[in-house]
């Protein structure tokens, strides 16, 4: 199942935005109040999402200034991937948060809008970024 933010404008080259969600450290300022237990270095990560589960990420491909992709990183209750788009506008860029998860019907029916609301929050959050 394919979750995606659209499309958002944000006031800073590719490589500004590239380099801040790069480094996972500060991934966890861009997730919503759901999720708790925010640890990170700059190639992989842990955090709960309450009620949920615990998930762990890591640092599967990046591809400067385009494309940040973090995959499952151990035991996790579903495969996914998460993927943060970029392409230069102008003097913009814009970005599209994509995740992609292997889950069947019934855990699609309880995840389906935590994990729309996950990417559509992660794309706004990095548009309020101070860049």
């Amino acid at each position: 199942m394919d979750f995606s933010s659209g499309w958002k404008k944000l006031d800073a080259s590719p490589e500004q935005v590239f380099d801040f969600i790069a480094d996972l450290r500060n991934v966890g300022e861009l997730m919503p109040e759901q999720v708790v237990n925010w640890q990170a270095d700059a190639d992989r990560c842990s955090f709960t999402i309450k009620g949920m589960a615990s998930l762990n990420m890591r640092v599967d491909e990046r591809r400067h200034p385009q494309l940040l992709r973090l995959v499952a990183d151990g035991k996790t209750p579903f495969e996914f991937e998460l993927l943060v788009h970029l392409r230069p506008l102008n003097k913009l860029t814009e970005v599209m948060v994509e995740l992609q998860a292997e889950l069947n019907a019934m855990m699609a029916l309880m995840v389906k809008r935590p994990m729309q609301h996950l990417v559509n929050h992660i794309a706004d959050k990095l548009t309020q970024q101070p860049f």
